[in-house]
């Protein structure tokens, strides 16, 4: 079973329909105890990281993925879900849960004909291997809807980036968090065979 956590960062209903897509058993929860217990989460969120951030300190959610993380539990985040992995946004500015060393930056592409925020499809490079992107070649395209971007500190933790203006970080890992500026849930098949992976990888402890 995956949990999906909901912190009203939105899109939960879209990723539970994912998941109902390819037959994974998923069920979304406000409850941080079954969060910390959970076998494997879905950390997803759309709109702006401190408010996310203050809602998940005051619903005591930051301590249960926390505790989750530290048994090992595999985590997903997607879109506002994965720069919250990081150690804190420049939209507030904000602290993140410090799962992966970076900070979250504002896209300030050189091409001013580029709008902010980068919405619609986008090719993803894969830059190493992940078990969680093997389904992707070269090309291929997932969607985004996203005003800042993923700038881990080391790129160790880079799977894969994209270009729209610059080229940047979209997909992160380390042990057992992985996590994706793009929406799987939104990304037609390709997404949904990175949540069909996801549904049976088991990360490595942390």
């Amino acid at each position: 079973m995956i949990t999906i956590v909901d912190y009203n960062g939105g899109n939960l209903r879209s990723v539970k329909r994912a998941c109902d897509a390819v037959g994974i058993a998923a069920e979304f929860t406000a409850d941080p105890d079954t969060v910390s217990k959970a076998d494997r989460i879905i950390f997803p969120g759309v709109g702006h990281a401190k408010s996310a951030m203050d809602t998940l300190h005051r619903s005591g959610m930051t301590d249960a993925l926390h505790a989750a993380r530290r048994r090992g539990c595999p985590i997903l985040g997607i879109c506002v879900g994965a720069q919250l992995v990081l150690d804190g946004s420049d939209e507030g500015p904000t602290e993140g849960l410090q799962w992966i060393p970076g900070r979250t930056r504002r896209i300030t592409p050189e091409d001013a004909s580029l709008k902010v925020p980068h919405i619609g499809w986008n090719e993803v490079h894969v830059t190493q291997p992940h078990p969680l992107l093997a389904s992707l070649e070269a090309g291929d395209a997932l969607y985004f809807v996203h005003a800042y971007y993923l700038s881990p500190s080391s790129p160790d933790a880079v799977y894969a980036e994209t270009d729209y203006g610059n080229r940047f970080c979209c997909a992160l890992g380390k042990d057992n968090v992985f996590a994706t500026q793009f929406h799987p849930e939104k990304s037609g098949r390709l997404g949904l065979a990175i949540l069909e992976r996801f549904a049976t990888w088991e990360g490595t402890p942390c």
